[in-house]
């Protein structure tokens, strides 16, 4: 089982920042891809950036221009800063690992607990 661990959601006002952060754990050989997806209230989930492991990266394209998603290889971590927030990016946002390899098998989709990002006007 490949646990995902989020951390730096919260309550930022608009045009403010916020960068989130998410370790998968376990011995883990390689990730495929990492990523972030969110999901607003009463809306369904959707993409906001990936990475593969060789650093191509894709966003949703009302974050182009705002967010960036990096990774740290060896530390098996995906990164999202969030600027020039929005109250329209309010949502639980999820972090996505597609293509787990680990010591305990081959993992296609897990996911992350979610973590709450507010933007207030």
């Amino acid at each position: 089982q490949v646990q995902l661990v989020e951390s730096g959601g919260g309550l930022v006002q608009a045009g403010g920042s916020l960068r989130l952060s998410c370790a998968a754990s376990g011995t883990i050989f390689s990730i495929n891809a990492m990523g972030w997806y969110r999901q607003a209230p009463g809306k369904q989930r959707e993409l906001v950036a990936t990475i593969t492991s060789g650093g191509s990266t894709n966003f949703a394209d009302s974050v182009k221009g705002r967010f960036t998603i990096s990774r740290d290889n060896a530390k098996n971590t995906v990164y999202l800063q969030m600027n020039s927030l929005k109250p329209e990016d309010t949502a639980v946002y999820y972090c996505n690992a597609d293509g787990v390899y680990g010591h305990s098998g081959y993992y296609p989709d897990s996911w992350g607990q979610g973590t709450q990002v507010t933007v207030s006007s």
